[in-house]
């Protein structure tokens, strides 16, 4: 029985979609497995870090009141010599003070000390937002920061193929009048089991991987750039005027602040309108940031010379309460105070989806979600792996054979070139595979003329 001409090409582009899949799924896999791992992982940061770190942590409440700032500061000092970086007041009555300090050997190192007594419960190397050595490089891992630029391409590249492959998995799972867009696992062995764990945890995990994708976007070294400036120059990340009433360093916020708002990361610190007399001590700086109103758990940055400035900043479970307050360093003035609020829509957007995507805002359930999401991931990852496994010829990769219409290669060409426009490095990845898989074609009709 002959197919119609739309039969046809709707055929030959089921199996065009089915290649691409196939081929960007196994350069993709090894990526989707190690950011689920990773993410997983991170989620429970805090959980895991105090568990492993309970006795720098964690201190028996006293119903003496907490000695003044400065004098936690000095005794971390006494112990270890140094100077002040920053620090982190206890967010409970039953947590350590955090001083940072850049030791004379000039490591950066957060020393743990009982905010009743003074007492130093230990040291260890400052891992930033991380919390702990350990964490640290699972952030790293998750980012593939280790690699450097090449890496973070890399992420960013694996993505937006992550958003495709989710679309193009739908697409290839719709039934077409055949019995294949499941619901439920069907197969109880063999291929078919891979294929339904594959394609069932994929349909109803599809919309939160996408949503992990897009909300993991903004760490990446070009496309989260990109949104940062577009959000800037539309005056919807961080408004114009922000700034205008101080003059303004070259050191960005996060080079300060660990616990800055990531739409705030990049933008520059001000300066103190002083440079004479003696700096306001850490006494008078933490107790104006806590008459404003700032959230326990805060961190305070030390000023970088004569005229930087003191940083408070949170980054709290609930996003709502995320701040930043900068003070003038010989004064005490508030410079600048910026909640989620103050910020543009895009901002605003932005850092509710970044704090969901590591699991913050709803608390337990939120990692719970996002832990059983990550799960699916490793699952559909190990199912695909498998059913190659089982369909692949003996010495080949047992890729789907190239479609035979030639108008195919030209509809996906327009695929890349949309692609390309919300996310250009999986447009440039897209334009390359569709130039081999146009070399391949044409080295497989000249053998066939030949």
């Amino acid at each position: 029985m002959t197919r119609s001409p739309q039969s046809a090409a709707s055929a030959a582009l089921y199996r065009a979609v089915w290649r691409w899949h196939f081929i960007a799924g196994l350069l993709v896999l090894p990526f989707m497995v190690l950011l689920a791992a990773t993410g997983a992982i991170y989620l429970f940061k805090d959980e895991i870090n105090d568990a492993a770190y309970r006795q720098l942590r964690f201190v028996a409440p006293q119903a003496a009141a907490m000695l003044p700032p400065s004098e936690i500061a000095d005794a971390a000092l006494a112990a270890s010599g140094g100077t002040l970086r920053g620090y982190l007041p206890p967010a409970a009555p039953d947590r350590a003070a955090q001083v940072r300090i850049t030791g004379p050997d000039g490591l950066k190192d957060t020393v743990f000390v009982d905010p009743y007594d003074g007492s130093i419960l230990g040291r260890q190397w400052d891992a930033g937002a991380a919390g702990s050595p350990a964490m640290h490089v699972v952030r790293k891992l998750h980012s593939l920061e280790y690699t450097g630029w090449l890496g973070n391409r890399l992420v960013e590249l694996a993505a937006g193929w992550m958003i495709l492959l989710t679309g193009t998995g739908l697409y290839l799972w719709l039934p077409r009048g055949r019995s294949l867009g499941a619901f439920a696992i069907r197969q109880r062995r063999g291929r078919g089991l891979w294929r339904d764990l594959h394609a069932v945890t994929g349909l109803y995990a599809g919309a939160a991987i996408v949503f992990l994708a897009l909300t993991g976007l903004p760490w990446s070294g070009y496309w989260g750039k990109n949104f940062y400036d577009l959000a800037y120059r539309a005056g919807l990340g961080m408004p114009d005027g922000y700034w205008s009433s101080y003059p303004v360093s070259s050191v960005p916020v996060g080079a300060a602040a660990d616990k800055a708002p990531w739409i705030m990361e990049n933008q520059p610190l001000p300066l103190s309108q002083g440079t004479g007399g003696a700096p306001a001590g850490l006494d008078r700086i933490v107790a104006a940031v806590e008459a404003a109103g700032i959230h326990p758990g805060y961190a305070i940055a030390m000023p970088a010379g004569p005229e930087g400035v003191f940083t408070a900043s949170v980054y709290p479970d609930d996003i709502t309460a995320e701040r930043v307050i900068h003070l003038d360093q010989y004064t005490g003035e508030i410079l600048f105070d910026m909640g989620l609020a103050e910020l543009g829509t895009l901002g605003r957007l932005a850092e509710w989806g970044v704090s969901i995507h590591m699991g913050q805002q709803w608390g337990r359930a939120n990692q719970i979600v996002l832990l059983a999401v990550c799960l699916a991931m490793g699952l559909m990852a190990v199912a695909a792996a498998a059913m190659w496994w089982k369909r692949r010829p003996a010495g080949g990769l047992g890729t789907p054979p190239l479609p035979a219409d030639w108008r195919i290669p030209r509809g996906l060409l327009l695929i890349a070139l949309a692609a390309g426009a919300l996310f250009p490095l999986v447009g440039l990845s897209m334009l390359v595979l569709a130039a081999v898989e146009t070399a391949v074609a044409l080295a497989a009709r000249r053998r066939r003329r030949a």
